[in-house]
């Protein structure tokens, strides 16, 4: 099946399996206020390594067998992550798990989703490893989307993809994609010149996400020659999250969106530190249409 713009996609209500992306509401979180005249939103996206806590190079080691299997540890960094979220309006995960072993087969987007009483998530499963591990993208958000669609990206190694949430309609759409990228550097590129397809038609457009590069790569260079999104004013650190050196996680955005600013948070809720973002919108932009009375 192909997505509405007509690339490989499968819009998400066409998919009758659990495992594969879908929207659901929280039920016992409230509907958001009415959205003021301008229209600000706060976007977070976070790599949480599927709950676990890292804050030195060798605890990828030591701590190796704590990383498959469900702890105490985790659902308190998870918790500490939910009142975080309360703060933000649309989030972006990376390496959420979405229901294995090492996460106790707890669906961790619909955990953090339900604890911070945000009501609409949706997740993007990628490459299970048995029942051990069961990575994820996750979308979480304050605002109901128009449609969500899972994307694979494009690598030689299978297992990659992208989360598109398209919040209102035509025109005034705000389309934001949720991505985790590959190590390699050609595949990357493959990725991103992937991407930049998909959003090239959206006037308003966001990329968040561990893109496993800085903004000065090749990489990052071609995506923003191929479509609208613009390269940050400056580069954050969120990598290691103990001694943030590389700015390998991004919120990128197109020229018709005013960025107010970019930071990273404090907090430290994985090998990655949380990346923030405030926008500015026109206030027609990213409503959900209203619906029609009938006659």
């Amino acid at each position: 099946m192909l997505a509405p713009d007509g690339l490989p996609g499968t819009p998400v209500e066409a998919i009758p399996s659990p495992f594969l992306p879908y929207l659901a509401m929280n039920p016992a979180a409230t509907h958001p206020a009415a959205i003021p005249a301008e229209r600000r939103l706060r976007l977070l996206s976070c790599n949480i390594l599927a709950g676990a806590s890292v804050q030195h190079y060798r605890q990828y080691v030591t701590r190796s067998l704590a990383a498959v299997l469900p702890g105490r540890n985790k659902m308190d960094n998870l918790d500490r992550l939910a009142e975080v979220l309360t703060g933000f309006d649309v989030i972006g995960l990376q390496e959420a798990d979405a229901g294995s072993l090492r996460s106790g087969f707890l669906n961790q987007t619909r955990y953090l989703a339900e604890t911070s009483g945000l009501p609409f998530w949706s997740h993007q499963p990628n490459r299970p490893v048995a029942k051990l591990a069961h990575s994820a993208n996750g979308l979480i958000s304050r605002l109901e989307p128009t449609s969500v669609t899972d994307y694979p990206l494009p690598s030689r190694i299978p297992g990659r993809g992208a989360l598109l949430a398209q919040f209102g309609e035509g025109e005034h759409a705000l389309a934001v994609m949720i991505a985790h990228l590959s190590l390699s550097a050609p595949a990357r590129a493959r990725q991103l010149g992937f991407i930049a397809e998909l959003l090239q038609d959206f006037r308003h457009a966001v990329l968040m996400g561990d893109l496993n590069t800085e903004p000065h790569s090749a990489e990052m260079r071609y995506l923003f020659s191929k479509c609208s999104l613009q390269p940050p004013a400056q580069a954050t650190p969120t990598f290691p999250s103990w001694k943030p050196r590389r700015a390998l996680d991004h919120i990128l955005t197109s020229e018709a969106i005013q960025l107010e600013k970019t930071w990273a948070l404090p907090q430290a809720f994985s090998d990655h530190l949380p990346l923030a973002a405030e926008i500015r919108l026109p206030a027609h932009v990213g409503r959900k249409p209203a619906a029609r009375k009938p006659r």
